[in-house]
């Protein structure tokens, strides 16, 4: 008797703990109370059922029948594994008690993966996107708040569409990722300033990061623009960039279409692999290996082109007749594109042949550790929904936090990635400007070799004028003119071009006035003096040759000249007609002839480098024989000549020597241009 009445005293006890804890029925409704300054979560059960009807929007639905679903996850991750299409949420919500009638009720939602509708008491009060066909989402979506009106009882209904799955999706995605929230207007205004607030929180590192990557992106492409040549920066800026516009494209709550946003991700992803393979290829040093260097180009190709087509791949509408054919081609594009991801595996072993710096090394093993995760990444995403490989979920999981900023494993990676590039450059800028500075030396003492070389002024000849005019193209030229004036009153003139520019050409050239000063106190035929500049040449311009014209004036006005592989000098605007020979260096049994013209009074003699005859505007039109002979005709000093050439756009070393016989009892004058020391454009 008393254990049957301790088992009924303990059944009294405990069935009202046991009703308690029975679940509620899934169509009684959400009890919603203190809505004032607080705001409550809409959480707990919901009803919910696939398809669409507009008729679910009704407030006096029976949707008793309807299953349970919960709005802290997604419908992946729950009963609809990898369902896309349309589907319904529905809650029953009683706001209780209501003290205020005035009181403005808003709802804020965090996140519905992908286009929604929002229905209260049958009325639409908002969404986000646009429903099929022609449907339109958005790759990182503000959390949005919509005003329901004035406090009241009802019925809220969710309509939701998902995209169909592309070839990484998880199958886990879909609806409600978070519970709604409810409120008055000025407490989820509140709530929402607060969410925002910690998700700036959150974003400060990677902010910062990127900003950092887009800081150095400029300054690398403003000092690639002051020098094409160093193409280490262009590639460090491309890189630098990629960061920044995919964070602009998809990590910072900028409402972007999702297709839109894809679309130049794809191949933005490609550029970024791209150009930190070339940065490899330049940093390692490796830019001489002629295999290499052809298969980064052919790999760049592929992950261009892939990249490009799988962005285009993602403008296609889903629910098109073209959407099967687009997620075949986005499979096809996604294997080719992360494919040639595993390059460096292949540069970094040949970079073991050289000798390198710590910084160097450093870059190699972020760059191969970044890639290689991003290679693991993307390759477990692909057909997950099928494998239910979790590997990518794990790899974006963060290590730790700091501060409200999560810190994954790729975020680490590229962290360490472009400091050490940021590093390497430097480095590699800091070699490069002091081996400039070498050969900006070795260039002054050129100039300064040149400038003792061409004579400061010119000797005056009795009976003419002469004017001359020097322009180099670069810091030193290849061209080269002396005037040497004989103890008989004749004078010999010479004029040339060494092929090629720069300092080897101007090295040339202080070895040819040196011997042609010699030659000319041994000889007064200019032939013979061209016979023996040629043999001294021959076999030292390394496949090089120089073009020479000698003049000797003898002061009755007779021109003796020899030519060699030279431009014909003008008589007034003319051109004399000379025999044709070979540059000097070329053969050394080459032999010259000469050719003998009288200048009579007024005559003008033009002599002068293939740089006038060949200068070249901005169009690709070279000043040509036409331009010349209507320039001559003019009767320009050599000055006037140069300054028409290098107007029209000066390509090469530009020289013009004039001389004109004066009538007796003129005065003769000479007239000498000869700007060789120039400034550095360092």
């Amino acid at each position: 008797m008393r254990t049957k009445c301790r088992s009924l005293l303990a059944l009294l006890f405990i069935a009202p703990l046991l009703s308690q804890a029975q679940p509620p029925s899934t169509h009684s409704p959400l009890i919603v109370t203190g809505i004032g300054k607080a705001t409550a979560t809409l959480d707990g059960t919901w009803q919910f059922h696939t398809g669409d009807d507009p008729t679910w929007a009704s407030p006096t639905l029976d949707d008793s029948a309807w299953e349970a679903i919960q709005t802290d996850k997604s419908w992946g991750a729950q009963q609809h594994f990898n369902y896309n299409g349309y589907a319904w949420y529905r809650r029953h919500i009683t706001i209780d008690p209501i003290t205020d009638a005035k009181l403005d009720l808003s709802l804020y939602i965090r996140r519905i993966d992908d286009v929604y509708e929002l229905y209260w008491n049958g009325t639409k009060i908002g969404g986000l996107g646009k429903m099929p066909p022609g449907p339109v989402w958005y790759i990182a979506p503000p959390p949005q708040t919509y005003p329901l009106g004035k406090a009241q009882s009802g019925v809220l209904a969710i309509r939701v569409w998902k995209e169909a799955p592309a070839s990484n999706a998880s199958g886990l995605l879909g609806g409600l990722m978070a519970p709604p929230r409810i409120g008055s207007s000025s407490a989820i205004a509140s709530y929402a300033d607060d969410r925002n607030y910690g998700w700036l929180q959150s974003r400060l590192y990677i902010g910062g990061l990127v900003i950092l990557y887009g800081l150095v992106g400029t300054l690398s492409l403003l000092a690639w623009l002051s020098d094409r040549s160093r193409k280490l920066l262009l590639w460090t800026a491309i890189f630098a960039y990629a960061p920044l516009s995919l964070q602009l494209l998809g990590g910072f709550r900028i409402p972007i279409p999702y297709t839109t946003s894809l679309a130049w991700q794809q191949p933005i992803f490609a550029l970024q692999d791209i150009s930190l393979w070339f940065l490899l290829l330049y940093l390692l040093q490796l830019e001489d290996n002629p295999r290499l260097v052809r298969w980064t180009h052919i790999l760049s190709w592929i992950s261009i082109l892939s990249g490009s087509l799988d962005g285009l791949m993602c403008l296609i509408d889903p629910t098109g007749p073209l959407a099967h054919f687009a997620q075949a081609t986005d499979a096809v594009c996604t294997v080719t594109v992360t494919l040639p991801q595993v390059f460096p595996l292949i540069l970094i072993p040949f970079a073991f042949k050289k000798r390198h710096s710590i910084a160097t090394w450093l870059v190699a093993l972020f760059a191969f550790l970044t890639e290689m995760i991003s290679v693991v990444r993307i390759a477990s995403q692909q057909g997950s929904r099928f494998t239910h490989w979790t590997l990518a979920q794990k790899i974006d999981t963060p290590l730790f936090t700091i501060h409200h900023n999560p810190f994954t494993p790729i975020l680490l990676s590229y962290t360490f990635l472009f400091v050490s590039i940021v590093y390497a450059v430097y480095r590699y800028s800091a070699d490069e400007s002091k081996h400039q500075g070498a050969l900006e030396q070795e260039f002054k003492s050129a100039q300064e070799v040149q400038r003792i070389l061409i004579p400061e002024t010119l000797p005056p000849l009795p009976g003419f004028a002469v004017t001359s005019a020097y322009r180099p193209a670069q810091e030193v030229g290849g061209d080269f003119f002396q005037l040497i004036t004989k103890s008989e009153g004749s004078a010999l003139f010479i004029l040339g071009d060494v092929s090629g520019k720069g300092l080897k050409a101007a090295m040339t050239v202080s070895l040819i006035v040196g011997t042609v000063r010699t030659l000319a106190e041994m000889f007064d035929d200019p032939a013979e003096i061209l016979s023996g500049l040629n043999r001294r040449l021959h076999n030292r311009l390394q496949q090089g040759f120089v073009t020479c014209l000698i003049l000797r004036l003898d002061p009755d006005g007779t021109c003796t000249f020899a030519n060699a592989g030279h431009l014909p000098p003008f008589l007034n605007h003319h051109e004399l007609n000379v025999p044709p020979a070979l540059p000097l260096g070329l053969v050394a049994s080459a032999s010259y002839d000469e050719t003998t013209i009288h200048l009579n009074i007024d005559d003008r003699l033009t002599l002068y480098t293939d740089g006038l005859l060949e200068a070249r505007n901005a169009t690709g039109e070279i000043f040509s024989f036409e331009r010349l002979q209507q320039l001559l005709a003019t009767k320009p000093d050599a000055k006037q000549a140069t300054d028409a050439a290098v107007a029209f756009g000066q390509d090469d070393d530009i020289t013009v020597l004039t001389i004109t016989r004066l009538a007796t009892g003129v005065e003769s004058t000479t007239l000498l241009e000869a700007p060789i020391l120039i400034a550095s454009t360092a």
